[in-house]
C-alpha cells in the first residue's frame, strides 16, 4: 500500500512541514554535486550520518559538549542513500505532516519532529547500532502523532492486489498500523539474520521507536482544545 493523499484538510499553512520539505529535497540535492569531487560525498556522510559506536565512544571520552559529538545526532535525518529513500519519506510527511502541525502548532511541531528523530536514532543504535542516515524516524513519530489525533481520517492508498492496481480509500488506521506492522515484521527477521551491518541495511528499529515516540509525545505536547458553550 502507497498513501498518495489524505482527505483531512489543515486548517492553515504547514509552515514547519514545508520547511523540512525543502531542507531535505535541498541537501539531497547538495549531495549529488559532490559525487563529482572524489570522495567528497563519502567524507560528508561519515561526518553527518549517526554512528551509535562512534556517539558513545565520544561521551564516554568525555567530549559531551563538542559540536561534532553530537552534530550527527540531528544531521543525519536531513540525509538520504538514495532517491527512492527521500522521496519516499518526503511522501509521507507532505501527506501526514500538516495535520499534525495543525494541531501541535508550528514550533511545537518543529520540536515534536526533531525529538523523534534523536530517540529513533538512538533506539536503533542501542538494537542494531550502524551509521544511518535518513528523517524516517521524525516521519514514522509524525505516523503515530496521526493515528492518535486522526485514526479515522481517510487516506486515497494505491493498493497492489497482484496483478491488479486499486486506488481505495482507507482509514489511516488501517494505512499507518499496516505499514508500522510491516516495519516490525522486518526488523524481526533482520535480527535473526546473521552477518555484519551493512550500508544498505534499512534501520527498521529507528522506525518503530520513532513511531512509539510520536504516539507518546504526542499525548505530552498537544495543546488542550478550547470548548466553547453558548
Amino acid at each position: 500500500m502507497i498513501p498518495l493523499r489524505d482527505l483531512n484538510p489543515s486548517h492553515g499553512t504547514p509552515i514547519v512541514t514545508r520547511f523540512l520539505l525543502l531542507v531535505n529535497l535541498g541537501l539531497w540535492i547538495y549531495t549529488l554535486t559532490l559525487i563529482r569531487t572524489p570522495n567528497a560525498l563519502d567524507a560528508f556522510y561519515a561526518t553527518y550520518a549517526f554512528d551509535w559506536d562512534a556517539f558513545t565512544a565520544a561521551l564516554s571520552e568525555g567530549r559531551w559538549t563538542t559540536a561534532t559529538t553530537f552534530a550527527p545526532l540531528l544531521a543525519h535525518m536531513f540525509l538520504h542513500g538514495g532517491w527512492l529513500h527521500v522521496l519516499g519519506n518526503m511522501l509521507y510527511l507532505w501527506i501526514f505532516g500538516d495535520n499534525v502541525e495543525d494541531r501541535l502548532g508550528s514550533l511545537r511541531f518543529l520540536a515534536f519532529y526533531l525529538l523523534c528523530g534523536v530517540l529513533a536514532a538512538i533506539g536503533q543504535g542501542i538494537l542494531a547500532p550502524g551509521p544511518m542516515v535518513g528523517a524516517s524516524g521524525a516521519i514514522t513519530g509524525v505516523l503515530g502523532a496521526y493515528l492518535v489525533l486522526f485514526p479515522g481520517a481517510r487516506v486515497s492508498t494505491l493498493v497492489f492486489l497482484g496483478i491488479f492496481i486499486s486506488i481505495i480509500k482507507l482509514p489511516a488506521v488501517v494505512v499507518i498500523g499496516f505499514f508500522i506492522l510491516i516495519q516490525l515484521i522486518d526488523g524481526l527477521a533482520q535480527l535473526r539474520v546473521a552477518g555484519a551491518q551493512s550500508a544498505e541495511q534499512v534501520a527498521y528499529f529507528a522506525h518503530l521507536v520513532g513511531f512509539a515516540a510520536g504516539v507518546v509525545l504526542v499525548l505530552l505536547m498537544r495543546p488542550a482544545r478550547t470548548v466553547w458553550r453558548r
